[in-house]
């Protein structure tokens, strides 16, 4: 690049608004360079079916769900962490990346960072590089959310020491072991947030014949999830449709029902950590040993899972400092100070980025 090409990248660097986006399955939050987070809500967006426009995007959309006329479609774009549909997802992001632009009141398109889990396919990279291009970013930049949670934890991740994080979110489980900058062993487990309410809404049918919508199962696994036992048993009225009659139909849920109902996904979340730590290598799991394994995402919060994580895996497990938020903490971090995290950034062939504008 020319000097002049260089300088006048500066210039527009300078003054573009910056955004970190973590595009979850089941929540999108966006972070503004010197602002903060600025957004959590619902992946969701309903759309008009004659028109093709949106309706509503975000809990709006979500109040939607389930009560919607035939004309209207709210939608989750994203399934198990990765785009589905790839519009709808460009509608989305278009829509907030305008309101930010708007709200900044700046004319300059921004350069944009997105999470995206650990071991995508280079089609899957491409999708969700094309579609905040198309939405209106000037410049577009990809980091594996396992990484972004542990920056967000403030995990020493550039140092010769290792630190293991796993992230459970809404489509997918990231369990990334990390060193100087560098993720070491990872697994990406197409378990989380999202199947569990399956588990319960086919638990629920299966068990007590009553079909409920996927709104009512994540409230059932908000208010009653947990892995242990603990004493006075917990309920939660449901209603659905009776699957023999049809008809409107009222019970009662209990913690110990959920807690059957998501015993396989947990396993499979812990045998998959099992996994990693074997592959570890053994310096860096002395590491893990002394310095504990890192929780993060809304799967940390399920009482009993970070007690049942140290039991079977012998290893002190640490539930990392607003869960939730892990994620775009950590893209907010890199995105305040893109030069600085250049070498953690996945370029489009799925490499880290070898160059920043700057």
């Amino acid at each position: 690049m020319s000097l002049f090409g260089r300088t006048f990248s500066k210039l527009l660097n300078s003054v573009s608004t910056d955004i970190g986006i973590d595009l979850g399955t089941a929540n999108t939050l966006m972070y503004v360079k010197g602002k903060g987070i600025i957004l959590n809500e619902p992946t969701i967006v309903a759309i008009n079916k004659k028109t093709g426009q949106l309706v509503a995007v975000g809990n709006e959309a979500r109040a939607m769900q389930g009560r919607t006329p035939t004309h209207i479609e709210v939608v989750r774009p994203l399934v198990d962490g990765v785009i589905s549909d790839f519009e709808v997802t460009e509608e989305m992001l278009g829509y907030l990346i305008a309101k930010v632009r708007n709200e900044m009141r700046t004319l300059i398109a921004p350069r944009v960072l997105v999470g995206v889990p650990s071991g995508i396919t280079n089609v899957e990279m491409r999708a969700a590089r094309d579609a905040a291009r198309n939405a209106g970013a000037r410049e577009v930049f990809l980091i594996e959310e396992p990484m972004a949670a542990a920056i967000g934890a403030k995990l020493p991740i550039g140092k010769a020491v290792g630190s293991m994080i796993i992230d459970i979110g809404g489509g997918t489980t990231d369990i990334a072991v990390i060193s100087l900058n560098g993720i070491v062993v990872a697994k990406n487990l197409r378990v989380a947030g999202d199947h569990l309410s399956a588990s319960i809404s086919t638990y629920i049918r299966d068990q007590f014949k009553v079909y409920v919508g996927e709104k009512t199962a994540e409230d059932v696994k908000i208010a009653l999830a947990a892995v242990e036992h603990k004493d006075g048993a917990k309920e939660h009225v449901i209603r659905g449709r009776d699957v023999m009659t049809g008809l409107p139909r009222e019970v009662v849920i209990t913690d110990s029902d959920v807690r059957d109902a998501i015993a396989p996904q947990v396993d499979s979340i812990v045998e998959a950590v099992r996994t990693v730590l074997e592959k570890t290598p053994p310096e860096v799991l002395a590491d893990i040993m002394q310095r504990g394994i890192h929780l993060s995402g809304g799967g940390a919060l399920i009482p009993g899972l970070q007690s049942l994580l140290e039991e079977v895996l012998e290893v002190p497990v640490i539930v990392v400092p607003d869960p939730l938020r892990a994620v775009i903490r950590g893209a907010g971090i890199v995105i305040e100070n893109l030069e600085f995290y250049e070498e953690i950034l996945i370029d489009k062939e799925g490499e880290l980025s070898p160059h920043l504008s700057n």
